[in-house]
């Protein structure tokens, strides 16, 4: 069984694999190609890009040449800052949506809370989703009241909530607030760009349990249930990423990881950003 089929049934039904692969910085063209068609080879089933990376052609021709039933892989991407409104957001769907050369897409986000602009947008979000386009809808780097202000003046809430997470920033307040709406949180840099896997609890962790601290980290995350999107272009370190369905971390185990939260992030704050 492949278990990074494992999937997570958003509020409208549709099921999201837990784990899939990020494609930031990942270059358009030959290195976008390789690096996805090498994951689709290992198992993978969700490939999350966005406007802003500039290689949704890339990904939408490694899906497409990969052999696997469309229904099979799941495509997120994203709406950037500056095509926000709700005009403009219609636009870049449909741009999006040509470059990946794909009949659909399964989940489209709102990439960062733009202020005065995020509702607009939103709006568009919807209308894609009731005409069919998009299969699901949702957020990034979406804040509590971000959420609230979106669920109060829309009839659709996200399905989605895609956020800077990893045991230095645990957001558990805000992981809280989604369980209990019935938004299922995605992290982005579910590793902490690499910057806490030499910490030596997460070092003597991977001891005990016999694997890598990414790895330790990644079971974290799905053990709590949060969906992840680690980025690699390293074949052997895509398989290592994936390698995290034979083994669990123990409570204990759990806590310790726990107790590494200071609220550091690596990333913008969704509350004070200028892009």
């Amino acid at each position: 069984m492949n278990l990074l089929t494992e999937t997570a049934r958003l509020h409208n039904g549709v099921e999201i694999p837990y784990f899939g692969l990020g494609v930031y910085k990942v270059e358009e063209g030959t290195q976008v190609e390789v690096t996805v068609s090498e994951a689709l080879k290992l198992g993978y089933r969700l490939i999350d890009t966005a406007a802003l990376y500039q290689n949704e052609e890339g990904v939408g021709r490694a899906v497409r040449q990969s052999g696997i039933p469309r229904k099979e892989i799941f495509i997120t991407t994203k709406v950037w800052n500056s095509d926000q409104g709700y005009d403009s957001t219609l636009k870049a769907f449909e741009t999006s949506l040509e470059k990946l050369r794909l009949e659909y897409i399964d989940l489209y986000l709102i990439h960062w809370p733009v202020k005065g602009k995020y509702i607009e947008t939103w709006r568009a979000l919807e209308r894609i989703y009731e005409e069919g386009q998009v299969r699901s809808i949702g957020v990034s780097n979406f804040n509590i009241h971000h959420l609230e202000d979106v669920m109060g003046q829309s009839s659709l809430k996200p399905a989605v909530n895609q956020v800077e997470l990893h045991p230095a920033l645990a957001q558990k307040e805000l992981r809280e607030f989604c369980e209990k709406n019935d938004i299922l949180v995605q992290a982005w840099s579910p590793l902490a760009r690499g910057r806490i896997l030499a910490d030596p609890v997460l070092t003597a962790l991977a001891e005990k349990n016999k694997k890598t601290p990414a790895q330790v980290i990644l079971r974290w995350h799905l053990q709590n249930g949060i969906a992840v999107i680690p980025k690699s272009i390293t074949p052997a370190r895509l398989k290592e990423n994936a390698d995290i369905f034979d083994f669990e971390l123990s409570t204990e185990d759990m806590e310790l990881i726990n107790s590494l939260d200071v609220g550091t992030r690596f990333g913008a704050d969704p509350d004070n950003f200028d892009f």
